[in-house]
């Protein structure tokens, strides 16, 4: 087998990228248990925060946007107008991405010193960090499908959840890989990415009705024809498609969300594995 040696002197496997990863799964597990554990580490409630920050966050947006700025909900499949359970899809959608891309950035970062020392592909903590990622969204999707269980808005269009949850997945990783090399090379790049991640949720459909917006006019352009350029509208859409409307989306916006995940991961991957191989050298 052809190998290549590396910064530290540990021989680079020629294995396809997810053959190696299965290989390394029992870092990434371990990697992952130990950014939980970290993340709640001298904390009182421990996991019961998984729980309560979206739920914090949900009542936060509610206040504001639905009761001080007086934001409506469109009507579900049976009736319902709660602006919470329908601002809550947009949310679930929104956390899986941003969480994937944040933690992407800083993995490289964050394993530095475990990097330096011995080899192990340098996907393992961004992987690690989706798997933590997928855990939260759970849970945040199973408080969404009991609500809405609880309401009457349910269907069979539930069993597409997944789907969509990979395909969203698929789009947040492959961007996150790029920006967590950039990271390592510009640091600058992490706090960027916090100022146009704040930028791409208020230009997301998540706290307004695309309905009631997207025919007023940006420039030459309306704001609807606008959101077919953010990747984010066309997953939050499809969320709410499936379990709001209780419908398969659109082709159109099956193909958009299809294209922007595979898009994004295969030349995320590329790139990654292209520019990673020296990295623990700037690290």
């Amino acid at each position: 087998m052809a190998t290549a040696t590396a910064p530290t002197g540990v021989k680079l496997s020629s294995k396809l990228p997810f053959v190696e990863l299965w290989t390394y799964r029992t870092l990434i597990v371990n990697l992952t248990e130990r950014e939980f554990k970290a993340k709640y580490k001298k904390s009182v409630l421990g996991w019961l925060w998984s729980l309560l920050n979206p739920l914090s966050t949900l009542a936060v947006f509610t206040l504001v946007f639905g009761t001080f700025l007086g934001g409506q909900a469109p009507e579900s499949a049976n009736g319902t107008t709660l602006f919470a359970v329908y601002l809550f899809t947009g949310l679930v959608v929104w956390n899986m991405f941003a969480n994937t891309v944040n933690g992407s950035i800083q993995a490289l970062n964050m394993n530095a010193s475990l990097l330096k020392k011995v080899y192990f592909p340098p996907e393992c903590p961004a992987v690690a960090n989706v798997l933590a990622v997928l855990v939260q969204a759970t849970i945040e999707t199973g408080i969404l499908m009991v609500v809405l269980i609880l309401l009457g808005n349910v269907s069979w269009t539930f069993l597409l959840w997944p789907v969509l949850v990979a395909l969203v997945i698929g789009f947040s990783i492959g961007l996150g890989l790029v920006l967590s090399l950039a990271n390592v090379y510009y640091r600058d790049v992490e706090y960027l990415i916090s100022i146009f991640m704040q930028l791409l949720f208020y230009c997301t459909p998540i706290v307004w009705n695309v309905n009631v917006v997207g025919q007023k006019e940006l420039g030459p352009f309306s704001i609807a024809t606008l959101l077919k350029f953010n990747p984010i509208a066309s997953y939050v859409g499809a969320a709410r498609d499936l379990v709001w409307y209780l419908e398969v989306p659109s082709l159109n916006r099956c193909l958009a969300c299809l294209f922007w995940s595979v898009a994004s991961l295969v030349i995320g991957w590329y790139v990654f594995r292209a520019k990673s191989k020296n990295v623990s050298e700037e690290l």
